[in-house]
């Protein structure tokens, strides 16, 4: 007999198309959910200060209203005096069977207060490192030290009220284990889709489109912001290519693109280097089957989506030692890991991979091994038996 439908709400202070693990997790959990038959509403900010209700790709999104972020006006928020009483609406009407909330912002926040005023089970996902909040606050060590104990405090405060909480990884699950919480954190993956990110051809007619040389090529996908430390790969290239006749493709935007692209003019290594600016999932698809070898220096990384969609394209990854990243990097067998920040490091861990064509395609099938226990469809179907738990012990 086929399970009854769930009505499931998420909620996150970032959606699509923001661009960010969450966001990202957010909305592939709420697509496929949709697409294996349960009614699933999201809320999030909308682009601006007017709420509207759409639907996408079979999942109802409700926009609520929402605020720039001055430091960085790409990323929205909602205060609460803003959304409160539509949330408070919205839930009223949809009545959901559980709520599955992504961080402990504003609006997550809000619908945490909502839903607790309607008795509505809540599950929670924890993707916040303090760093990656801090950086953008141009704050002092102690300011950003002081900001980070404030972080965890709201975040046990929230989550200790909640059915059910998980984390990306176990490094993260055992990072969100505070004192006080009084709950287990659940390691869960973000998953990605093995069938749509896979070994492929090699997308000749995009290296085409962002004018991609011949060469050996190194990638980076994801934001350019300060924790992803991309500075690092741009300091390693000039020994690399002193070695291997190389090219470093940095995908993504961010507040660092031009500090990033005059450290490239500095180095020079302008014809080394190609920003190709925002990429769509399916041309970063093609850029992860055309590199030979996938870098992230980042070392605030509660798990890496854009690392497990590299493995499961099939490239070795180079990545720095740091918080969850050996979980999907096992030095020696499908990468190597260096020590933060450490560019002679990480451009030796190239000069030895890149040209060695042997090991390089060891290290692609190791990958391709590490990789399969996080298919999301795998992971969608163990969100929907915790959201059953939660409703069979409430």
């Amino acid at each position: 007999m086929k399970p009854q439908a769930l009505k499931v709400l998420v909620a996150s202070d970032t959606y699509y198309p923001d661009t960010n693990g969450a966001a990202y997790f957010s909305y592939r959990l709420a697509t496929l959910l949709a697409k294996r038959g349960h009614e699933v509403s999201v809320i999030c900010p909308s682009r601006g200060l007017r709420q509207r209700t759409v639907w996408q790709a079979g999942v109802r999104v409700f926009g609520v209203r929402s605020l720039p972020l001055l430091m960085y006006p790409d990323f929205r928020f909602s205060p609460p005096f803003l959304t409160k009483p539509s949330i408070r609406r919205f839930l009223r009407l949809h009545r959901p069977d559980v709520i599955h909330i992504q961080n402990h912002f504003l609006l997550s926040n809000a619908v945490f207060e909502v839903a607790q005023e309607l008795g509505i089970p809540i599950v929670g996902t924890n993707h916040m490192v303090p760093e990656n909040v801090s950086h953008h606050l141009h704050l002092s060590p102690k300011m950003e030290a002081k900001v980070a104990r404030y972080l965890w405090y709201r975040f046990v405060q929230i989550y200790r009220h909640l059915d059910l909480i998980t984390a990306p990884t176990p490094t993260a699950a055992k990072l969100s284990q505070r004192p006080g919480l009084g709950k287990e954190v659940i390691p869960l993956s973000c998953g990605i889709d093995l069938h749509y990110f896979c070994p492929g051809d090699a997308g000749g007619k995009l290296k085409e489109e962002y004018r991609i040389p011949d060469r050996r090529i190194l990638l980076y996908a994801g934001r350019l912001d300060k924790e992803k430390k991309v500075e690092v790969i741009i300091s390693a290239l000039p020994a690399i290519v002193e070695r291997v006749d190389a090219h470093l493709v940095v995908a993504g935007t961010g507040k660092l693109r031009h500090a990033l692209e005059s450290l490239v003019a500095d180095l020079g290594m302008r014809e080394r280097v190609t920003f190709t600016g925002y990429v769509s999932d399916g041309e970063l698809r093609w850029l992860y089957r055309a590199a030979h070898l996938f870098v992230m220096a980042g070392s605030s990384e509660l798990q890496s989506i854009v690392t497990m969609e590299a493995m499961a394209s099939g490239l070795p990854v180079i990545a720095a030692h740091a918080l969850a990243l050996p979980e999907l990097v096992h030095d020696g067998e499908n990468g190597f890991l260096f020590p933060p920040d450490d560019s002679r490091s990480l451009a030796a861990a190239a000069i030895r991979i890149l040209p060695d064509e042997a090991l390089r395609t060891a290290m692609a099938a190791k990958s391709l091994e590490i990789i399969q226990k996080h298919d999301i469809n795998t992971v969608v179907e163990e969100f929907e038996s915790l959201y059953r738990k939660v409703l069979g012990l409430r």
